[in-house]
């Protein structure tokens, strides 16, 4: 929800309370914490752009003209390499977004994507609408990049211009475990700086018009899932993992069943950006916010059921996660009245939040539609 209300942080300002649209859409702006189906995420992402003309949601002292984003594409689709893409797209973003500033540096077998600020974004460098700028065109460019290429680009690490948002713990999911925070001193602007290989500069653009055509199909809200396609293992080892609770399978139980050695398990989940720890910590979050929301089950049952040991190590998670307790989260949403549509929400990696949900694997192709969010 932290990535909806970033969106509509513009959108508010200028034309007012969206409620209707999101009522419509059945997204609960209710908790922050709370899961938002994908399908619903992105027909509000291409409603909002064609209702105000502005794939970049107001957030900008000019808006982002409807189409701007496919004519990004095809200004990139003829670039002989990755790196050339990029530079492209830098050229092409200082006309129709010049608050930003893209570009790439290379040095010491480390290339930067560094996006700054040319004019800050607001005053409060925390400000919602500020940090979904930065989220919001970094995934842009991440999952182009990824689609022109034909192939995920693990990004080593990301600095981000603020402090940490609420919504933080889905940064190891979204762009990278190694997401580091770091606020803008008053009166300064801003700079990200997202890190990768080098070498996956030098990858040479593989789509053509043919290609365009399915990828522009539901975009331009369809890319926020492209940028984390390659997400296979973690996949197989939440829907383990999920199958087997109460029990709390380890690495060596994963192995197991998967028929590989926990080194390769790790390997794989290191190129994928993610870890064996955070799969299961994510798969507990948000097992365990649904069912706070959802369910009136004892708080030590819901910490039982969830694998952890006692209960003390439950309420400590939930305090991470949320900021407080499970009993205040849990009163938070009865005091707002809270009603989850019946169909399951899922997150990034494609599980199911609902406790009796079934897994389902989320789609790997970058021309498939993502099922949830």
């Amino acid at each position: 929800m932290g990535f909806v209300t970033g969106m509509l942080a513009g959108l508010r300002r200028r034309h007012g309370d969206p409620k209707a649209l999101l009522d419509e859409l059945d997204i609960e702006p209710a908790s922050p914490a709370s899961r938002v189906p994908i399908a619903g995420y992105v027909a509000l992402y291409n409603r909002l752009c064609h209702q105000y003309d502005d794939e970049a949601f107001a957030l900008f002292a000019q808006p982002m003209r409807t189409g701007s984003f496919e004519f990004l594409c095809r200004g990139c689709l003829s670039a002989p390499t990755l790196a050339e893409a990029l530079a492209r797209a830098g050229r092409f973003l200082h006309v129709v977004l010049p608050d930003l500033a893209v570009s790439v540096r290379r040095a010491h077998g480390q290339a930067e994507l560094v996006i700054a600020e040319t004019r800050k974004l607001a005053e409060n460098c925390d400000d919602p609408g500020r940090v979904f700028a930065f989220e919001w065109l970094l995934r842009l460019l991440h999952g182009l990049s990824c689609w022109l290429v034909g192939r995920g680009i693990g990004l080593d690490s990301v600095i981000f211009p603020y402090r940490k948002p609420a919504h933080f713990a889905d940064y190891a999911l979204i762009f990278t475990e190694d997401s580091r925070f770091a606020p803008t001193v008053p009166g300064g602007n801003g700079t990200l700086v997202a890190s990768f290989n080098a070498n996956l500069l030098d990858l040479p653009v593989r789509r053509d018009e043919a290609a365009l055509t399915r990828f522009l199909d539901d975009a331009p809200g369809k890319i926020t899932m492209l940028y984390r396609r390659d997400r296979e293992m973690v996949s197989r080892i939440r829907g383990l993992l999920h199958a087997a609770l109460p029990a709390m399978l380890g690495l060596d139980d994963i192995a197991q069943r998967l028929y590989l050695s926990p080194r390769t398990i790790h390997r794989r989940l290191e190129a994928e950006g993610s870890s064996f720890r955070t799969v299961k910590d994510a798969l507990r979050r948000d097992l365990a916010l649904d069912r706070l929301a959802k369910s009136r089950d004892p708080i030590a049952q819901v910490a039982a059921d969830l694998g952890y040991a006692d209960t003390s190590a439950f309420y400590r998670a939930c305090v991470e996660w949320t900021g407080m307790a499970p009993v205040h989260y849990r009163r938070q949403w009865l005091d707002h009245g809270s009603h989850t549509s019946p169909a399951v929400a899922t997150n990034l990696t494609g599980a199911p939040n609902s406790w009796r949900g079934s897994f389902r694997l989320q789609p790997g192709v970058t021309h498939q539609r993502p099922t949830a969010k």
